[in-house]
């Protein structure tokens, strides 16, 4: 049977086709997920063994060698799942549908679940693009910048206590940097640290030797000259000159400031690195279909194991 989402990949994949099929032909899919080399026939995750019984009535697995049983969804993020097959691939959908990102209140609501459900089943998503980025390097051309999110200060009320908001003394220590490192024409990797000159080590960490590195006139980029061919730009003067520019970078920021203001209104902290990995992962794909988009999501959650930061995550916060 010809795979469902790649069948839509070409086409403009919509929520009314994945409720149109069925909880039937969605537990399908998951299979075919799961294990594409074996045309979705089960695999043992503990020995291996292509052969395993089918218990139709459970939607389970038994291997034939060691008699473990198991589901579609055992050791992966969706394991131990509450949400049928139909609904957990419309949240699949629904989430990579939104271009700059969607909140977890809509997720919510459409799929009509608890804001847990949702807040967590889209961190595992996150998590899960977030593979495709595993150990990865870039090299050709590659511009690096960095910009601050988080720890707003509020103006003072009366104009005449209002106070300049960029000095360190009135900062809330909340602000962090995310750095990103981008190869024109191909992939880009983010990263999140306290300042915008954390940024110098993880270059030399990512980036392949012979690059060529873009950057800003930030005294802390300096050091990039050390390593690599290095063209600076002083944005005071113009946005490209004399052949360097950032400008891939900033279109970066720009759809990660959007995601913020526009659909999240706030990103905690402790979890700006994955709401930044998720805005790469899209910039990347940007000019794929929705349907290659959730299949590469859903195959991607299905090989990777069980979140252990989001497991339990509710409950482990009570």
């Amino acid at each position: 049977m010809q795979h469902f989402l790649l069948s839509a990949a070409a086409r403009s994949l919509s929520l009314k086709a994945v409720f149109q099929m069925g909880e039937d032909k969605a537990y399908e899919t998951f299979c075919q997920l799961r294990w594409p080399e074996n045309d979705g026939e089960a695999v043992c995750p503990r020995c291996g063994c292509v052969e395993t019984y089918n218990i139709t009535s459970r939607r389970r697995f038994k291997c034939v060698a060691c008699h473990h049983q198991f589901s579609v969804t055992s050791g992966t993020i969706f394991a131990s799942r509450k949400l049928s097959y139909t609904d957990l691939l419309a949240a699949i959908v629904i989430f990579v549908n939104g271009a700059k990102g969607v909140s977890a209140l809509q997720v919510a609501r459409d799929l009509d679940v608890q804001y847990k459900t949702a807040f967590v089943l889209s961190h595992k998503l996150r998590e899960a693009m977030a593979l495709e980025d595993a150990g990865q390097t870039l090299g050709g051309v590659v511009e690096v910048d960095g910009a601050y999110f988080g720890g707003y200060v509020k103006p003072a009320n009366v104009k005449d206590n209002r106070v300049d908001r960029r000095t360190k003394a009135v900062q809330s220590g909340k602000r962090q940097s995310v750095v990103v490192v981008r190869e024109r024409d191909g992939d880009m990797l983010t990263f999140v640290g306290k300042s915008e000159a954390d940024g110098v080590e993880i270059v030399a960490t990512v980036v392949e030797a012979g690059a060529v590195v873009h950057a800003d006139e930030a005294s802390h980029w300096d050091a990039l000259h050390a390593r690599y061919e290095t063209l600076r730009i002083n944005h005071s003067e113009a946005y490209s000159l004399n052949g360097a520019c950032t400008n891939m970078a900033e279109s970066f920021f720009s759809r990660l400031r959007r995601a913020e203001i526009g659909t999240h209104h706030h990103i905690s902290g402790p979890y700006l690195y994955a709401y930044a990995g998720e805005m790469a992962w899209r910039e990347d794909n940007r000019r794929v279909s929705n349907g290659t988009q959730a299949h590469m999501v859903g195959e991607a959650a299905m090989a990777s194991g069980v979140s252990r930061k989001w497991a339990g995550y509710w409950q482990r916060g009570a």
